[in-house]
């Protein structure tokens, strides 16, 4: 008896996903729940997890395959007697028997490997296989010979030839690699299309203003081992900008509004998205209904998605369906910039690093705690007038945050 694996439902408007990499190989015992294999949808990367546990049978799709929803990746053999042995190559049990070593048909090349790790003076064991089973491939018999040859002084590791199906292309000089290629993830590939449409279809337009940060970071450090204490978080900035922006979503409902063909969206709900930088590139996770949230809500759940990003962990759920994003470059220490919009979005705000600098106050210099914020916004739209007074809105907010308890 066999259990299944197959891919997940996805969520809204993702069929597909390309299969990353597999956790375990062919002949692996697994526990119910373990991960088995990575996929990449252009949202978002998952672990799909065994049903049941036993032994991985069975690899139906490779590394680099494109599958759809419900498609069979592979199967588990039924492992309630025990974890099964792993089979090698010949059907013999991998861990009684020497390694097996093959780089193709292990009936045709296996002899030429054996020949080169006993040319170059390897040892077997030594040698970790990347092929079916752990069979020691070619590749892996260059890749250790190269390693061997290496100086100490670390240089970038060529690629096992015969292990990838697309190797990444090398140029060498004296100095190291000089050039490397890979493919672009699927997460990338989505990621360049959303923002080269946004440019071909919206009439993009960024506004700037500055705001004098002091009063802001005066309370964060009047409340800050309170809010901590209280809530178990910390008191940031960002829940400062999303109250703030809802304030001014309220007043000006274009900027919370999408195109939909020949009819305007103005959307009733706040729903905001929040940029992040994550290891597998930027995610934009939701803060639902945040008019509804505190200050608090929105620190844990800032937290949550930052700690999920980080964790591969996020869902497609939790990255649809918002109505205005805000990015902050301030944190890589950015200045100033012009975010592209995130479609069908029709604004988005950007926060920068907080810098003091002169500044005029009632007629004398004063050095203050300034950011430049930036608004982009789609023209076809937003007027100038709204997108202004938009800004103009998150200014006086920031700058006076008990506009925000008493939401003027």
């Amino acid at each position: 008896m066999s259990v299944e694996i197959r891919v997940p439902t996805l969520g809204e408007s993702v069929t597909e996903a390309t299969v990353a990499r597999w956790l375990k190989s062919v002949g692996d015992a697994v526990k119910r729940d373990e991960p088995l294999v990575e996929l990449e949808t252009d949202k978002i990367s998952l672990e799909v997890t065994a049903g049941e546990a036993g032994q991985l049978s069975e690899v139906l799709a490779k590394q680099g395959d494109t599958v759809e929803v419900g498609a069979l990746l592979g199967r588990i053999a039924d492992g309630a007697a025990g974890p099964a042995p792993k089979l090698n190559g010949n059907g013999h049990d991998s861990s009684k028997a020497a390694p097996v070593v093959a780089a193709e048909p292990a009936d045709a090349l296996m002899p030429a490997v054996r020949k080169l790790i006993e040319e170059n003076g390897l040892d077997a064991s030594t040698i970790k296989g990347t092929g079916p089973g752990g069979r020691i491939l070619k590749g892996d018999v260059l890749a250790a010979i190269e390693a061997k040859r290496a100086p100490a002084k670390p240089t970038p590791a060529p690629t096992p030839v015969a292990t990838v199906v697309t190797p990444p292309v090398v140029m060498k000089h004296e100095g190291g690699a000089r050039e490397e290629r890979v493919p672009m993830s699927r997460l990338r590939k989505r990621v360049a299309e959303r923002l080269k449409q946004a440019q071909n279809t919206a009439a993009i337009l960024t506004t700037f203003n500055e705001a004098d940060m002091s009063a802001v970071i005066a309370a964060r450090n009047a409340y800050k081992d309170g809010f901590e204490k209280k809530h178990g978080v910390k008191l940031g900035f960002m829940s400062f900008f999303v109250k703030a922006s809802i304030q001014a979503l309220r007043e000006i409902s274009a900027v919370n509004a999408e195109i939909a063909g020949d009819e305007i969206v103005y959307k009733q709900h706040y729903d905001i998205g929040v940029a992040l930088s994550a290891p597998q590139g930027l995610v934009v996770p939701v803060l639902r209904e945040a008019d509804r949230m505190s200050f608090a809500d929105i620190e844990k759940a800032i937290v949550s998605y930052g700690t999920k990003a980080r964790e591969n962990k996020l869902a497609i759920e939790d990255l649809t369906g918002g109505t205005f994003t805000i990015t902050n470059g301030g944190i890589f220490g950015s200045m100033l910039s012009t975010p592209i919009l995130n479609p069908p979005q029709v604004g988005i705000l950007g926060m920068h690093k907080i810098q003091e600098r002169p500044v005029a106050i009632a007629g004398k210099v004063e050095v203050r705690p300034m950011m430049y914020l930036a608004l982009s916004y789609d023209h076809r739209l937003i007027d100038g007038r709204e997108a202004v007074t938009f800004l103009v809105r998150i200014k006086e907010c920031l700058e006076d945050p008990q506009r925000l308890l008493l939401e003027m």
